[in-house]
């Protein structure tokens, strides 16, 4: 195959993933706490045409080697951990991390999965749970005749039952962080799980070595940004078309230097 066809195909495979990534950016532009991610490329071995050389002379002067790139490849899709902007929705069991940190969820397997959709309700047994019916971390549970939950900005959930003087507390929510967030591995549902190049989480308390701070009926938005979305899908087609482009012209210098031979 002639190596122009080959390096263009792979900067319109590169194109195509692209634009997948930006797609599915602008898909979860109203997903709750979601993080966009951008494509990352690097470029092909290079074959070597001609080694370094010198000129002898006066002064000997070194040539730089001739090398010719062989194309580019996917490299990795980074998630961009930017905070999102919060949106106040008055529901008291909606939460933000503003700030570092995750909430920790458990899953059916027992292993902990980490999420910053703080979008929770009560189970049946008054548990605070996910929307997916998965539990929050380290297990908190509302009495039955609670009349208002109040969390404050560390995760001390307290609430006010009837004929109660003042509130009880109840439980302490707990987050975690992580060295590299970027790291974690995407389960979708809006969570996470841990892997060796996130690091181990580190656990703790809101407000306390690091974390964000807890607030109380507000959930953070995407941080997509669509305007910066659409330039870059410009961008990514753009590209596309010149890389098919170059094709179109290797193949047509090909025929012409096949006509020559007959």
């Amino acid at each position: 195959m002639d190596p122009a066809l080959r390096a263009a195909a792979t900067g319109m495979m590169a194109q195509q993933t692209r634009t997948e990534v930006i797609a599915n950016n602008l898909a979860n532009v109203n997903t709750t706490a979601f993080k966009r991610s951008r494509a990352h490329f690097v470029d092909l071995l290079y074959q070597t045409m001609q080694g370094p050389s010198s000129v002898s002379g006066a002064e000997t002067n070194v040539l730089p080697s001739i090398q010719i790139g062989r194309g580019t490849r996917l490299a990795g899709v980074q998630r961009n951990q930017s905070q999102g902007s919060l949106e106040q929705t008055d529901r008291p069991l909606d939460m933000a991390i503003e700030g570092e940190g995750y909430f920790q969820v458990q899953m059916p397997n027992g292993q902990l999965a980490y999420t910053r959709d703080g979008t929770f309700q009560l189970s049946d047994q008054g548990t605070l749970v996910t929307q997916e019916g998965l539990t929050v971390a380290p297990g908190i549970k509302v009495p039955r005749d609670a009349q208002s939950v109040q969390i404050s900005q560390s995760g001390i959930v307290s609430v006010t039952q009837a004929r109660a003087a003042a509130p009880v507390e109840v439980g302490r929510i707990e987050v975690a962080r992580f060295a590299n967030p970027s790291g974690l591995e995407a389960l979708g549902e809006n969570l996470y799980a841990v892997t060796p190049a996130a690091g181990e989480p580190i656990t703790g308390f809101p407000q306390d070595d690091g974390m964000g701070r807890l607030l109380q009926g507000q959930l953070e938005s995407s941080n997509v940004e669509i305007v910066q979305e659409m330039v870059d899908m410009i961008a990514a087609q753009r590209a596309y078309e010149i890389n098919s482009k170059a094709i179109k012209n290797s193949d047509e210098m090909s025929q012409i230097a096949s006509g020559l031979i007959r």
